[in-house]
């Protein structure tokens, strides 16, 4: 059995002890609850504290759950509301498309995949929620680094890989990308990422107004484009899809 770190484990039991009694709580119960000597107890308390975990009311000294651990709750609903919201309209898209729908989020310098639809036809295909894609290249990461503040800075800072000879690596020219994303409302992606793979990307809006993910339609090149460009009624599809979702997010009209 793999060994567990004892620091961890009475952290946790604290955020658990905090989360499921009463509103706050003294250092002393939380000490006696727990088995912890009140030094140990103090000493856990006071590191989640400066990390934002665990909040101690000045008047009475008592502990309670702090901001920072409802943020990365928050987080992990809004991914699954987004998720959720998204099934019925992907679905919709990978009919209407006839290609693969994917729904991704920015997650550690990249692009996360938290939805796949298949390409409707009999084909052999593999499911690739979880797998990361690079935010330089597909059209997905375009569209999460033209609206997304955290995102153009991830993908501004970090090496800009070429793993085609189509990918965009210089700055300026991949900053006239955004650009034009922001201005069209759309990107894509024709072999940037994947010899004979095409993509196009639409940003999706929570009820803030904020970017919280990106919807894409992928297939080969031969049927995302036609005499060289990107179909029309594709884009039209992916920006009706995005919009449907953020509409079903409480973004409104857009």
């Amino acid at each position: 059995m793999a060994r567990t770190i004892q620091s961890l484990e009475r952290a946790a039991a604290v955020l658990r002890l905090l989360a499921g009694g009463e509103r706050r709580l003294g250092l002393s119960d939380i000490a006696s609850t727990l088995g912890l000597a009140k030094g140990t107890a103090h000493g856990l308390l006071r590191t989640l504290q400066q990390e934002g975990f665990v909040e101690q009311d000045p008047a009475s000294g008592r502990y309670q759950l702090g901001a920072e651990l409802l943020r990365l709750g928050n987080s992990y609903l809004d991914v699954h509301e987004l998720r959720a919201r998204a099934l019925v309209w992907t679905d919709d898209l990978a009919r209407s498309s006839g290609e693969s729908v994917y729904l991704g989020v920015l997650h550690q310098q990249g692009v996360l995949i938290v939805h796949h639809v298949f390409r409707p036809d009999d084909s052999r295909q593999v499911l690739e929620v979880g797998a990361m894609q690079p935010l330089h290249s597909t059209a997905l990461g375009k569209v999460l680094a033209a609206y997304d503040p955290v995102a153009h800075s991830e993908a501004m800072d970090s090496e800009r890989e070429a793993l085609t000879t189509r990918t965009i690596t210089d700055p300026e020219a991949f900053e006239g990308v955004l650009e034009l994303t922001r201005a069209r409302g759309w990107a894509a992606d024709v072999e940037e990422t994947w010899e004979g793979v095409a993509s196009i990307a639409a940003p999706v809006h929570d009820r803030r107004r904020m970017p919280v993910g990106a919807v894409a339609v992928t297939g080969a090149v031969e049927r995302v484009c036609a005499d060289g460009e990107i179909q029309p009624r594709l884009v039209a599809a992916v920006r009706d899809c995005a919009r449907a979702v953020s509409r079903d997010l409480g973004a409104g009209r857009f």
